[in-house]
């Protein structure tokens, strides 16, 4: 087996961390309203001056995963939050994820097993639990 030079192994690396945190910052971006709408991963690898192909194979071989899979990933993390934190209703929360909220719903329950109000009312239901039993003790 032929080793891998070093020299590009850094750059895989490289790639992939630049990656992660532009996922993170669209995601928050799309989170806060300043973006109005949701990256591919060919915009991602414009970004980094690369074809979306050699994105690809480098995540995979750095990581073991799809680039989707870490885009995706933060979109839930931020659905959830979304879920958890606001009161806003599960349309608002989709539309604010640049999501039409039947598609919204699907992704989620994909991810999750669960709808996105069924998810809200597990958390809140368990809150209200443990908020009683922080009174009962």
């Amino acid at each position: 087996m032929t080793s891998i030079p070093t020299k590009i192994l850094a750059r895989q690396h490289e790639i992939t961390t630049e990656f992660l945190r532009l996922v993170a910052e669209h995601v928050a971006d799309i989170v806060a309203g300043r973006a109005a709408e949701m990256f591919e991963i060919r915009d991602f690898a414009g970004q980094l001056c690369i074809h979306p192909t050699h994105l690809s194979n480098t995540l995979k071989l750095t990581t073991g995963q799809p680039p989707c899979a870490f885009f995706e990933a933060r979109i839930m993390d931020a659905a959830r939050q979304l879920l958890r934190d606001t009161n806003r209703p599960v349309a608002d929360i989709a539309a604010n994820l640049t999501y039409d909220p039947s598609n919204f719903t699907k992704f989620f329950k994909r991810f999750e097993g669960c709808t996105p109000k069924h998810y809200r009312e597990q958390i809140w239901s368990s809150r209200r639990v443990a908020t009683a039993e922080i009174r009962t003790i």
